[in-house]
């Protein structure tokens, strides 16, 4: 199996790398406009059904293939996860419940 992750490959090109997790971040972020508000709380994390769950797995492989296409980029699965991640904290799409369960 052949390294594909341009970060493995040549580790010092940090300007390249941090532009891609950029474009990522902001590639998420478009794609969350695409979406109804969303819950992070209330379902079973390790539901594989729940809402924010689904959304996740198909919107890390879309940003995986934007990056390569666009950028002739291959991010680590870290590095999509840590911009998915940095986009839901930026985005208003996500609705968090009160910690106590309380909806009001």
């Amino acid at each position: 199996m052949a390294i594909r992750y341009t970060l493995w490959l040549d580790p010092d090109d940090k300007v390249r790398h941090r532009a891609a997790e950029a474009s990522l971040e902001a590639f998420f972020l478009e794609r969350f406009a695409d979406y109804p508000h969303i819950r992070l709380f209330g379902a079973d994390p390790y539901d594989y059904d729940a809402p924010f769950n689904r959304l996740y797995d198909v919107l890390i492989a879309r940003g995986a293939e934007f990056i390569e296409r666009e950028q002739a980029y291959v991010p680590t699965p870290e590095q999509l996860n840590r911009a998915f991640f940095r986009a839901v904290g930026r985005s208003t799409k996500f609705v968090r419940d009160n910690p106590d369960g309380d909806p009001s």
